[in-house]
């Protein structure tokens, strides 16, 4: 469908005790490349709430295959791979040098209405539409 990657270097910031990237900060990898994805497609958080919509995140898995270390560079893959009834991306973090899968993870988002708070069980008209060209 729809990807982008994002390159990352790895901060002394972000690393844990033990040198490595701590697990709570691949989740700042993740938005970065999926909020690149969404720049891609045309439809941003800017452009969902200025079409009535949020897009929380309700469910995110992470599988950490292998560590990030301090000044490593990685590219971010962030894929739409369903879009009609809620938002998956699939995501790869890969080291930039040896093309070594070091993290796969995936989240899924829904559509809620901004004026009443309700959760919609399908995709707001403009995503799909947004997705659909941006695959063409």
């Amino acid at each position: 469908m729809v990807s982008v990657e994002v390159p990352i270097k790895v901060q002394f910031y972000d690393l844990d005790p033990m040198n490595v990237v701590w697990h709570g900060n691949y989740v700042r990898y993740l938005e970065v490349a999926r909020c690149a994805l969404l720049d891609r497609i045309g439809h941003n958080y800017g452009q969902m709430a200025a079409t009535g919509y949020a897009w929380p995140v309700v469910d995110l898995r992470v599988k950490y295959v292998g560590p990030l270390r301090f000044g490593q560079e990685a590219l971010v893959r962030a894929s739409v791979v369903a879009f009609e009834y809620g938002l998956k991306i699939d995501y790869e973090i890969r080291d930039l040098a040896s093309g070594a899968v070091l993290t796969r993870a995936h989240t899924f988002q829904v559509p809620v209405r901004l004026d009443t708070g309700e959760l919609c069980l399908e995709s707001s008209p403009e995503l799909i539409a947004c997705v659909r060209a941006a695959a063409a």
